[in-house]
């Protein structure tokens, strides 16, 4: 499989990721919470992202290309980022990504290895099914 590194604009945070793909949804067709959620953060400028944006996005494997590196700047900063749910559901959310994008991306998936790594003690100590799921990534 091929692997690519994803060039970015230098003001691509400012953006959305409608702006960034270059792809409008229009309207959500179905009425649920999620779906209008996932409708209203593609027009929400990356740099406003709050870790539950990050979280119901990547949940949803959308924009992975720039959502999956602002998540991993967050986890960087706390490993247990928490969204609305539980403490370190960010970084479960990044876990249960596509593998398809992180065989695409070596650099990033190098650098969640080590922000894992870098936090492996506290991950056992407060949350060791999140170690488990990462086992079951690298195996991916």
């Amino acid at each position: 499989m091929k692997t690519t590194e994803t060039k970015y604009e230098n003001n691509w945070r400012e953006k959305s990721l409608e702006n960034l793909e270059k792809d409008y949804w229009g309207k959500p067709d179905y009425e649920s919470h999620l779906v209008k959620t996932c409708h209203q953060l593609r027009k929400k400028p990356i740099k406003d992202f709050e870790i539950e944006d990050l979280r119901i996005m990547i949940g949803q494997n959308i924009g992975l290309k720039f959502l999956i590196p602002l998540a991993l700047e967050k986890l960087r900063q706390d490993i247990l980022a928490e969204g609305d749910y539980y403490e370190g559901d960010l970084l479960k959310a990044v876990l249960t990504s596509e593998i398809e994008f992180w065989n695409l991306e070596p650099k990033l998936t190098k650098e969640l290895e080590a922000i894992i790594s870098d936090n492996e003690e506290l991950l056992n100590e407060r949350e060791p099914d999140i170690l488990k799921s990462y086992e079951q990534w690298k195996k991916n």
